[in-house]
C-alpha cells in the first residue's frame, strides 16, 4: 500500500502531454481555418503568421477558453505537436506579459524587454472538468514575429483535430460522469521547462 504523502501542486508548473521530441498545445479556430490545418496537418496561407497567436498545453484551460469548441471563431479544436526544441527556443526568448518586480528591474526595463521578445509568458489558473479555477497555473505562451513564424512553418509536427473529443467529455461531464469523462482527458504531465523561463525564477 503506498502511503506517500500527497505532493501538491507548485503554484506554477507547465503541464503538457509530451514525448522525447514533441510537446502538445491547444488552440481552436473557425472551421474554414482549423479543418484545412488538421486535413494537411500544417498551418494554410490564411494563418495569419505576423499576428500574435497564444499556445496552451493544458487541454481543461483550452477548454476553458473556447468553451468545449462552442464559442464563435473556435468551433475546431486543434492538437498541434511542436517540435520540444522550438516549444523551449520560445519560452528561453519569453518575456513575462505582465510586469513582475522579482523579474524585472522596473516597469521601463519590462516594457523594453517586453517589446523586443518574441514570446510572452502569461500564467493563468488551472481549470477542473467544471471549468472551475484552480489554485495552481498553468502556461500561456503567447508568440509572435519570428517565434509566430517558425511556430506555423518550422516547429509544427502534426496537426489533429480534437473537437469530437471535447465535445465528448462535455457531454459526459454534463451527464454527471465526472470519472468516464476524467479517463479521457489527455495525460499531461510536468513539463521540464528550460531554465530562465519567464515565472519560474522563484517557483519549482
Amino acid at each position: 500500500m503506498n502511503t506517500a504523502p500527497h505532493t501538491p501542486e507548485p503554484a506554477r508548473r507547465i503541464r503538457a502531454r509530451h514525448t522525447e521530441e514533441t510537446v502538445t498545445v491547444y488552440q481552436a479556430y473557425a472551421p474554414a481555418l482549423g479543418i484545412p490545418a488538421a486535413r494537411d496537418g500544417r498551418f494554410p496561407a490564411a494563418w495569419k503568421r505576423e499576428r500574435m497567436t497564444w499556445i496552451k498545453p493544458s487541454f481543461l484551460w483550452m477548454m476553458y477558453r473556447c468553451g468545449w469548441g462552442t464559442k464563435d471563431s473556435q468551433e475546431t479544436v486543434l492538437a498541434i505537436e511542436v517540435d520540444r526544441a522550438g516549444f523551449d527556443w520560445a519560452l528561453r526568448h519569453a518575456c513575462l506579459s505582465h510586469y513582475d518586480a522579482d523579474e524585472h528591474p522596473d516597469r521601463a526595463a519590462w516594457k523594453q524587454q517586453l517589446k523586443a521578445a518574441p514570446a510572452r509568458v502569461q500564467w493563468d489558473p488551472e481549470r477542473d472538468l467544471h471549468l472551475a479555477p484552480l489554485p495552481h497555473r498553468s502556461l500561456q505562451l503567447g508568440l509572435t514575429g519570428e517565434a509566430s513564424r517558425r511556430y506555423a512553418d518550422e516547429w509544427t509536427v502534426a496537426i489533429t483535430d480534437v473537437t469530437p473529443l471535447a465535445h465528448e467529455i462535455h457531454a459526459l461531464v454534463r451527464a454527471g460522469d465526472a470519472g468516464a469523462a476524467a479517463a479521457l482527458l489527455p495525460a499531461e504531465r510536468p513539463y521540464p521547462a528550460p531554465e530562465g523561463t519567464p515565472g519560474l525564477v522563484r517557483v519549482s
